[in-house]
């Protein structure tokens, strides 16, 4: 008669301290993943993204200028020295402070797999076998991701107040033109670019992608109260 009610005091007992640890479990756990949600909310700092703009939770605007390459390569000293003094002269009128970034994408391949296979029905045995190589490898590079380029970009800013968007405006228009005088074709990004370069920079996992939707690529993040 005692053993089935040790056995049962046991299994109370039991069950008792297995309920006490899950809620001490859930109230250590808690206070983690609040803190998770705000770190992740101050590190990616956006607001809104609307038109050549982007807010920032601090009541910060950013907009973005991107700078189109060009191989140096192609061109002889003197052309250098050129450039060097065209820049020069036309930055050295700027006094606002401007950030430059430079990020690596991965290369869009699909129009030269699609030029290759235009080719396939027009061609002998050979250039078939030939195109097919090429092709497989083209795919097998966009897959991977190893071929990336180089991306260049001026970050502008200004704090929040009114009229703050026209003066930004007119900064980075009249330091567009600067680039253009000297020859460098520079452009000022609109939202969806915008958009593209957030998620280039803080999203690892991002491919690009030419015709991304707006709200395909722009996550959103659930603000939570308290």
């Amino acid at each position: 008669m005692l053993l089935p009610i040790l056995i049962l005091l046991l299994c109370l007992f039991g069950g008792g301290a297995v309920l006490f640890l899950l809620r001490a479990g859930k109230r250590r756990t808690q206070p983690i993943t609040d803190q998770a949600v705000q770190t992740a909310q101050q590190f990616i700092n956006v607001k809104d993204i609307r038109d050549h703009f982007l807010y920032t939770t601090n009541n910060w605007m950013l907009t973005y200028l991107r700078i189109f390459p060009i191989s140096l390569d192609l061109l002889s000293l003197a052309e250098k020295k050129l450039l060097i003094r065209k820049l020069t002269a036309e930055l050295s009128s700027i006094r606002f402070p401007f950030k430059f970034l430079a990020v690596s994408r991965p290369v869009d391949l699909s129009p030269l797999i699609t030029d290759l296979s235009s080719l396939l029905p027009s061609a002998d045995a050979m250039q078939k076998e030939l195109l097919r190589q090429e092709i497989q490898e083209m795919n097998s590079l966009a897959q991977s991701g190893e071929i990336v380029e180089r991306q260049f970009y001026l970050t502008l800013w200004q704090r929040q107040e009114q009229g703050s968007e026209r003066d930004l405006l007119e900064k980075a228009k009249r330091l567009v033109q600067h680039f253009e005088d000297a020859g460098i074709h520079v452009q000022l990004l609109k939202q969806q670019e915008i958009v593209r370069l957030c998620n280039l920079v803080n999203n690892p996992a991002y491919s690009h992608l030419e015709m991304t939707e707006l709200e395909e690529a722009l996550p959103f993040l659930l603000y939570k109260e308290g």
